[in-house]
């Protein structure tokens, strides 16, 4: 319950993201602010019947200046009174981070930030807590870095420590071919990371923490790689695993583990594990938000938790307060989608009861199919992802930086 005075909560979106996040914080009776880019004065569709007020910081890739963003947000704390802050997307992590401390508003504050959004950070806490994750090393001292190319045999997959999904990773097949991308990095290499490349089932766990409690868990599986259709091309898959499933009881308990170790006191999490061949799972990423790529729908179409609206409810709570998520449905969904050769591709031609939701998005296909009976999801995965390849799917290059 909110108090006689609403709560003012300033989100923080370098991206459009949340739409969700800022229709339930206005529905619980909060005051909304929301401080975006600048490029996105006139390109995004904001929910603005939520928004009490829009503040926009000039920015070029959508990369904003630290120093005037806290300048602006100090002044806009002249004549409101700012109850929190958040960031929508992987990218304003470090920014309401450095808010928070800067203004002493609660939340997650710079050093913790780090454990979800640096993947060296991620790599060396892991360790550090006996999880078990990829061999690594930074790239910071050549010694270094020739000891564990003997150590460790190729390939290697070359990493950015702060970007978020499949962009800018490389895989690396021979120690000439990993000195020639670090020259080519020059300045930027120590912002990178190598490890080594494990090949295997991918699977993600999505999740509601409140005051240090796990309280919602959810286990996907991915089909291809996320990071193969992203450099390859392909039809991007994934589909929920049931609860009472070995691997998800597992997975559920090793990501709780991370997030124990990484100091997460309340919120979203998205994170990634792989299970290679031998049948060993190791920990990949972590982060303190929402899955992009309509992970979200998927969530909410097989259990009835809409993730971003629960987030917001988290956020509303704070250290005072009290939260209790809605039961899950026990239902099963999948998730396709992919780039697409026609504009704006019509789905009339998939017919079946199963599906719950279409992607309506220039130059891209996508679906979410329900069912009572896992099988039955693969089924359709299968035979849809056949049909998109056919007759819709387009690839391009992986851009170098996120663009939407």
């Amino acid at each position: 319950m909110l108090s006689s005075s609403p709560l003012t909560i300033l989100c923080i979106a370098s991206y459009e993201k949340g739409h969700e996040f800022l229709r339930e914080c206005k529905r619980q009776g909060c005051t909304v602010l929301l401080l975006t880019s600048e490029s996105l004065m006139n390109a995004a569709n904001w929910p603005r019947e939520s928004i009490d007020d829009i503040f926009y910081m000039p920015d070029v890739n959508k990369k904003w200046n630290l120093q005037h963003t806290i300048l602006a947000v100090s002044h806009l704390g002249r004549n409101r009174r700012i109850d929190r802050i958040v960031p929508l997307d992987d990218f304003d992590l470090e920014t309401a981070a450095a808010l928070r401390e800067h203004t002493r508003i609660s939340g997650m504050g710079e050093t913790t930030t780090r454990y979800f959004r640096d993947k060296l950070a991620m790599r060396a806490r892991a360790q550090f807590a006996g999880l078990p994750c990829p061999d690594f090393v930074r790239l910071l001292n050549d010694q270094e870095i020739q000891d564990f190319c003997g150590r460790v045999p190729p390939p290697w997959m070359l990493k950015p420590r702060s970007q978020a999904g499949a962009i800018g990773l490389k895989k690396i097949a021979n120690e000439h071919e990993l000195w020639k991308s670090l020259e080519a990095l020059g300045d930027q290499r120590s912002f990178h990371l190598l490890e080594c490349y494990v090949p295997g089932s991918i699977y993600h766990v999505d999740t509601i923490v409140f005051h240090r409690t796990l309280l919602f868990c959810n286990v996907s599986r991915y089909g291809a790689p996320p990071m193969d259709v992203t450099h390859q091309g392909g039809v991007f898959t994934t589909r929920t695993l049931p609860r009472e499933d070995p691997q998800s009881r597992s997975l559920c308990e090793l990501n709780w583990r991370v997030l124990r170790a990484f100091g997460f006191v309340s919120g979203v999490s998205h994170s990634e594990f792989i299970m290679a061949g031998d049948g060993t799972t190791y920990f990949l990423e972590t982060s303190a938000r929402v899955g992009g790529a309509n992970i979200a729908e998927l969530i909410e179409a097989a259990t009835g938790v809409n993730l971003w609206r629960e987030w917001a409810r988290v956020e509303i709570a704070g250290e005072e307060g009290a939260y209790s998520p809605p039961s899950p449905n026990g239902e099963a969904a999948g998730l396709l989608i992919s780039l697409a050769r026609q504009e704006w591709p019509s789905t009339e031609e998939f017919k079946d009861a199963e599906i719950v939701w279409r992607m309506n998005k220039q130059w891209h296909i996508g679906m979410i199919v329900r069912s009572s009976r896992p099988e039955r999801i693969e089924e359709l995965l299968g035979e849809y992802s056949a049909r998109i390849r056919e007759t819709y799917m387009a690839y391009q290059p992986p851009p170098e930086r996120p663009t939407h």
